[in-house]
């Protein structure tokens, strides 16, 4: 068996099972627990935080170095970067079912583990053309997080990647920066903004790496 392969299914498999397994549990919790029965569109499992354990499911099955270099490079980038800022302001992390507040948080610290070790992999991509291909990737869940905003907007309140055109900004900073300048720019400046912070996370991977 090769090493990569041993790896990623030791850790990164593992970790997206274990998020997925935790995830079906969040679910059932909030719709049966806390929401009476009814399904809460809010919390679908597709916002920049959730998008790790898909990659952690996918990483085993890759078998071309290409492909497995973007995908850890965003997990080292836009994973840690979801994972670190959360804790700069912690009020959607708490729910009225303790158990939740608890996997929320425990949730983010994954991310910053997993993100950490991803970068400390020499199989990512930590070259510029490997961020050029993870911020492409970032910009795929952007507009299956619209679409998904889109299509199921009807069917109660949903805010994938909180660029939702139907609510406003409601993130520190940036609900201000909406507010000024409108929620589309707001919307703008906070992709831009969380690309700009996965750029400079991903500089930092490149200099301690030793990658040109």
């Amino acid at each position: 068996m090769k090493k990569h392969s041993k790896l990623y299914k030791n850790f990164f498999f593992y970790s997206g099972f274990l998020m997925l397994i935790s995830e079906i549990w969040k679910q059932y919790c909030l719709t049966y627990i806390i929401n009476e029965g009814i399904y809460n569109w809010w919390y679908f499992p597709f916002q920049l935080c959730s998008i790790p354990m898909y990659v952690c499911l996918i990483l085993p099955w890759c078998n071309s170095p290409g492909i497995r270099g973007v995908l850890l490079a965003f997990l080292m980038d836009f994973g840690l970067l979801g994972g670190i800022f959360t804790f700069f302001d912690t009020s959607g992390m708490y729910y009225s079912y303790l158990p939740l507040t608890f996997h929320s948080f425990a949730w983010h610290i994954l991310l910053i583990f997993l993100g950490i070790r991803a970068g400390l992999a020499r199989e990512s991509d930590h070259s510029l053309k490997g961020f050029l291909k993870c911020a492409c990737l970032f910009f795929a869940c952007c507009l299956a997080a619209t679409t998904f905003n889109l299509l199921f907007h009807s069917y109660g309140k949903i805010n994938m990647f909180y660029i939702s055109p139907y609510y406003s900004m409601g993130q520190v900073v940036f609900r201000d920066i909406a507010r000024m300048l409108g929620n589309n720019a707001g919307i703008l400046i906070y992709i831009a903004s969380i690309i700009t912070g996965a750029g400079i996370l991903h500089l930092f991977w490149n200099r301690i790496s030793g990658f040109e």
